[in-house]
């Protein structure tokens, strides 16, 4: 098995008053033995993490792609590189505006692509700015769903007024070691599976993460926005805003995983109209990092017919979400 790619460059970038992180990948060379014949178009394609993770989540999968994909792996604030919100707001709300902002400070529309709490940010975007989304693929969203699994319910045990956070705390002065290892136990399906560099490059970030005061708040606080939005209802739920997606829609979800419940995967499909879902065997949360080669293989022939496809351009006005800059 070959050895993993190097995490791809980045770099800090201001948008909507939130200084970001954002790491971009390049077309293949000869000088890396990859095929040389890269496209004249590459096709801007954004990445939203999950909750907890960070833009080197997509290194893999951004290898990939990176043919036919000008690939960007943003750090939502407070995660990865990048330095918390200025107005300390870890809503899903401020998350979108980020992501939203940062997408119409280029070429747009773009492919948007999501994993778990990135795929319910990325579900927010696409429905109340369809002007900025060409398609949408979502790998295991954290969408509400009826049948909620034991880990988020742990997770959730954390927002507890009085324990939550102390509990929390104490979870996290747990040798680094341990909490890498236990974050790969519930994201693979097969945490053997995972290449020594990526482990060890995990276990690299945690240690820089430990020494950032406000590194437990973003997750809390983030975690506490997603709950949110789990007991919001109406036309600003998610799953109302699924229902107003109209670019194509990729929906993949894997059989062992512990965070999303695969049977969602049913409801996701009624949901985005037109989308095509994917129920992809032995496989967890992150399916992007278990597998990344297998997820380019549904991704790419998905993302280049969507980018032949016309863009509905009517904007739905939503609070708090600026209309695109010209």
């Amino acid at each position: 098995m070959p050895e993993p790619i190097a995490q791809w460059p980045g770099e800090h970038v201001t948008v909507a008053g939130r200084r970001v992180f954002v790491r971009r990948d390049s077309p293949p060379a000869p000088a890396l033995g990859l095929d040389p014949g890269a496209p004249a178009e590459r096709r801007r394609t954004v990445y939203v993490h999950g909750l907890g993770g960070s833009s080197a989540d997509w290194t893999d999968l951004m290898g990939a792609l990176c043919r036919d994909c000008a690939g960007e792996a943003v750090d939502l604030p407070g995660f990865g590189q990048s330095p918390p919100p200025p107005d300390d707001d870890y809503t899903l709300d401020s998350h979108a505006r980020t992501v939203a902002a940062l997408i119409a400070s280029g070429d747009r529309p773009v492919h948007l692509v999501g994993n778990s709490l990135g795929g319910a940010v990325a579900v927010r975007v696409a429905a109340q700015r369809p002007a900025l989304v060409r398609s949408l693929t979502l790998i295991s969203p954290a969408l509400p769903d009826l049948w909620p699994r034991l880990v988020p319910y742990q997770m959730a045990g954390a927002l507890i007024p009085g324990v939550g956070r102390a509990v929390f705390t104490m979870v996290q002065r747990r040798p680094p070691e341990v909490r890498v290892q236990d974050m790969y136990d519930t994201t693979f399906f097969d945490p053997a599976s995972a290449p020594p560099q990526r482990v060890m490059e995990a276990l690299e970030a945690q240690r820089l993460r430990d020494t950032l005061p406000y590194a437990h708040t973003a997750v809390l606080e983030s975690l506490r926005g997603l709950v949110a939005e789990y007991l919001r209802r109406g036309a600003g739920s998610l799953w109302s805003q699924a229902r107003l997606v109209r670019c194509p829609t990729l929906l993949l979800y894997g059989t062992g995983d512990r965070f999303v419940n695969p049977r969602t995967a049913t409801r996701a499909a009624r949901a985005f109209r037109g989308s095509r879902m994917v129920v992809m065997p032995r496989t967890g949360h992150v399916a992007m990092m278990e597998c990344p080669d297998r997820v380019a293989r549904e991704v790419r022939p998905f993302i280049l017919s969507a980018h032949a496809r016309p863009v509905s351009a009517k904007p739905r006005p939503a609070p708090g979400m600026p209309n695109p800059t010209p």
